[in-house]
């Protein structure tokens, strides 16, 4: 019985993904909505996505704009963007809420930097794990006599190159992140 090396390779991905998310939620002076998208909510006594509130837009490269479908919900939306404590500045007019992003200093780019590699990091210390443990899988099945030796070595090494090409997107997220942020 072979090793199924789909389990990892979609640990693999699920890995890549999750930086992809993480770097969007890295506001670098260009609007996003994306970076609203973990804003809960208080409305009627319950916590709820802002999504789930109105609309998000982007107004211009420095602007979101959100259209509360509830005009009794602005003051929740702008409180809630407020606490988030995201950096930017808030204000509501008569057609909804206006946030905008402040443009980086070279200190908060430094910031940024640090950050972006720190979850860089991360996700490369969770492909060494889901590594480890479809290494290890693969070692039980050659113990359990279930895969001859041969197979282990060759079943290893493809994991390891696909470690090699996860890592390589990886880095590639970073340095796009990197251009993103000091540009």
């Amino acid at each position: 019985m072979a090793y199924d090396t789909q389990k990892f390779e979609t640990r693999a991905k699920e890995i890549i993904t999750w930086l992809e998310k993480e770097y969007m939620g890295i506001r670098t002076g260009q609007a996003s909505p994306m970076l609203l998208d973990k804003i809960q909510v208080e409305s009627y006594g319950t916590k709820v996505p802002l999504q789930q509130i109105g609309t998000v837009g982007v107004e211009d490269a420095r602007t979101l704009r959100i259209s509360v479908w509830d005009a009794s919900q602005v003051k929740a939306v702008e409180t809630a963007i407020t606490e988030a404590d995201l950096g930017v500045s808030v204000s509501a007019d008569s057609s909804g809420i206006r946030v905008i992003f402040p443009e980086l200093t070279g200190e908060r780019r430094e910031q940024l930097l640090k950050l972006a590699k720190s979850k860089h990091e991360e996700a490369r210390v969770s492909l060494r794990g889901a590594r480890d443990e479809a290494m290890k899988e693969i070692d039980k099945l050659e113990d359990a006599g279930d895969m001859s030796e041969d197979e282990k070595f060759d079943t290893k090494e493809k994991i390891q190159k696909s470690v090699d090409t996860h890592n390589k997107s990886l880095d590639e997220l970073l340095g796009a992140k990197e251009k993103e942020i000091t540009a």
